[in-house]
């Protein structure tokens, strides 16, 4: 929802783009790649946004790869080579946080399966790893380091399910004191003196707050409201600056867009810091505080500022190619930044910069090698009219080769949330679709966020009715273009996207050729009651804007596709993780054996070691084939190969760190 914005006097860091390779395009016979080419590409993320993110010594950055085929923490040579490995889970995804301030100990975060209750981990410095949050049925989260380097903070709702409490642990031996027993509140950050806690708390969909609670006080007290006001505002905290006097919040008091706003800690008052005419996204400091970093969402992309406060004007970097600019982690002196760039056609590559000069280093390459960047396709921002008039964006991607001459099929996406985004970047599943030939539509239906808040609202307690009509209008959309075909257009989505694929095929049976839902909500009655206890209040503003299946069950089993199967005509893919908890597999397993009983085409693939999103390679390459495979079966005839859409096996268990006890 929240997006950062830029002060009007600050330049956004600019790129420019490389014109004469798309020239040399147009002479290049087009060229495909299997799905396997395409998620050979490498993710790359760094840890978290404090110098923690270098080492002691400064050499190395720590980040998280995929290059195994799981993510597991890595260590990356500021000066450039090959990533070593930090931590090896062959399992179970595994998460860089950050170094130690003095050591090259480093804390990762991970969880079983997917299953999402994760736990916070130290590497030791002879490589074992120790859970400092042991227990089977909670959830825990790291919030950061004092500015001392002493101490850092964890949440965990081991107390009570429904309520994540604070604890503050000893960087040398690991013993941990509760400081915030909490009663409702979502913990944020904590200012680099450890004094203060900043607390979220969400009461509608519309409406959040932000808290303070001195944590020199009881960890049981109550926290002082920081945003009062008598309206429908939506209120969220980003972090403290770093002489721990301010607070820094994102407000959409003032507009349709999220700007951000400090709040001062001793006198309560209040300025405008950052704004413009999209959502702020977050605002980060160095440590000394002299570089201030804002983001604005821009239509679907991210502009980024990094303003030198000591000189008042913005860093410009050079040496950096076309695309958005993210993860910026300043070195421990602040003489160096490590940063991101993605584009549509290229993976987050980790970049490093002198901050005197402001020329760039690229550390990385995660193209796979074996793919020629030249054959991929920018998506391209566009605007269709929906049933009512209003204007709904679209990110459209045409595959080369396509014409009047030369039509081709389409898939709409659909984003999961319901009030996610569909945004610019490198999608490997999307790429490898549009190599081979299908157009595809990402909507941002009403309800997306991104695009103000009046647009965010217009689709609650109207779900799977006016946003499906989104949907439906940018297929019409796609049928204007002279080189789509207009009666193959299929419609992909998951989580709550693979909700409107469903939704799709239940309430509008005519509309789509073929759907894929990717684990997608079928009863919305059972979904929103089995929301895990951990989101506490953000259930509640969930319940706002979807309805509370205690008093809105009628509406729920009316726009819930499980209890309308019997209208879906069109063949579907069903995609689910075995360990999912939000959109239990029992969602899908009940779709399925509903449409089968239609005699319409059904296919089922399940992942036992995913949850609620594939982290583990060799399934994201197996669902992407199984997209396209599907795709082609029902949209260009081609018949699939025996074995196509079988469910893969559960892996072996790991083995125990320590052999077993007789």
């Amino acid at each position: 929802m929240f997006r950062l914005a830029a002060l009007g006097s600050i330049a956004a860091v600019a790129l420019a783009a490389c014109g004469p390779a798309q020239e040399i395009v147009e002479t290049m016979p087009h060229q495909t790649y299997d799905a396997k080419a395409f998620f050979e590409t490498t993710a790359v993320s760094m840890a978290s946004p404090t110098p923690l993110a270098f080492s002691a010594d400064g050499t190395n950055l720590l980040v998280a790869t995929d290059k195994s085929g799981v993510f597991n923490a890595a260590a990356l040579p500021v000066a450039g080579g090959e990533m070593k490995p930090l931590t090896t889970s062959a399992t179970d995804a595994t998460f860089a946080i950050s170094y130690f301030p003095s050591d090259d100990r480093i804390l990762v975060s991970a969880d079983k399966g997917g299953n999402e209750l994760s736990h916070i981990y130290v590497r030791e410095a002879d490589g074992t790893l120790k859970d400092l949050t042991p227990g089977d049925k909670h959830i825990a989260q790291f919030i950061g380091w004092a500015g001392d380097g002493k101490t850092f903070w964890i949440t965990t709702n081991e107390r009570e399910p429904q309520f994540m409490d604070v604890y503050a642990y000893s960087a040398a031996d690991f013993s941990r004191k509760l400081v915030f027993e909490n009663s409702g509140f979502f913990p944020s950050s904590i200012s680099p003196d450890g004094k203060w806690l900043a607390l979220d708390k969400q009461t509608t969909a519309a409406d959040s707050d932000v808290y303070v609670a001195d944590l020199s006080k009881p960890a049981k007290q109550t926290p002082v409201l920081v945003t009062p006001n008598d309206a429908d505002i939506a209120y969220l905290s980003y972090e403290f600056t770093p002489d721990s006097k301010q607070l820094v919040y994102g407000t959409d008091e003032h507009g349709e867009f999220t700007q951000a706003w400090t709040h001062d800690l001793a006198t309560g008052e209040k300025k405008e810091l950052v704004k413009a005419d999209w959502d702020v996204q977050y605002v980060t400091y160095s440590s000394s505080g002299r570089y201030r970093v804002s983001a604005i969402n821009e239509d679907a992309s991210t502009k980024l500022t990094i303003l030198d406060q000591t000189a008042g004007k913005p860093l410009t970097l050079t040496g950096v190619p076309a695309g958005d600019i993210g993860q910026v982690r300043f070195n421990r002196d602040e003489t160096k930044i490590a940063f991101t760039v993605a584009s549509d056609t290229s993976p987050s590559d980790v970049f490093v910069a002198d901050l005197a000069t402001g020329a760039a280093t690229r550390l990385t390459t995660n193209l796979n090698p074996a793919i020629d960047e030249t054959m991929l396709v920018d998506g391209q921002v566009v605007r269709y009219k929906s049933f009512d008039g209003l204007d709904i964006p679209a990110i459209l991607f045409m595959p080369k080769g396509a014409s009047a001459e030369n039509p081709v099929p389409a898939v709409i996406d659909v984003h999961g949330g319901p009030g996610g985004q569909s945004r610019k970047g490198y999608a490997a599943m999307y790429q490898h679709l549009v190599n081979h030939g299908y157009a595809v539509l990402r909507v941002n239906n009403r309800g997306s966020s991104g695009y103000g808040k009046t647009f965010f609202h217009m689709d609650d307690k109207k779900h799977g009715e006016v946003d499906l009509d989104d949907v439906v209008y940018g297929k019409k959309y796609l049928q204007t273009l002279d080189w789509v075909q207009d009666d193959k257009i299929a419609i992909l989505g998951g989580s709550y996207g693979g909700y409107m694929v469903a939704a799709a095929l239940a309430f509008r049976p005519e509309e789509f050729t073929a759907g894929i839902d990717i684990f997608g909500v079928t009863n919305w009655t059972r979904t929103l009651n089995e929301i895990p206890p951990w989101w506490g209040a953000q259930k509640d503003a969930l319940y706002d804007e979807m309805g509370d299946p205690a008093t809105d069950a009628e509406r729920h089993q009316r726009i819930s596709p499980l209890f309308h199967a019997d209208k879906v005509t069109k063949p579907l893919l069903v995609i689910q993780g075995a360990n999912d908890p939000r959109v239990l597999q029992v969602e899908s397993d009940e779709l399925v054996a509903a449409v089968k009983k239609n005699n319409v085409p059904v296919e089922y693939i399940i992942f036992p070691d995913e949850g609620h999103g594939f982290l583990r390679k060799e399934n994201r390459i197996t669902a992407s084939n199984a997209y396209l495979t599907f795709l082609n079966q029902y949209l260009k005839g081609v018949t699939p190969p025996e074995g196509a859409y079988a469910s893969p096996a559960a892996p072996a268990p790991a083995a125990p760190a320590t052999p077993p006890a007789p």
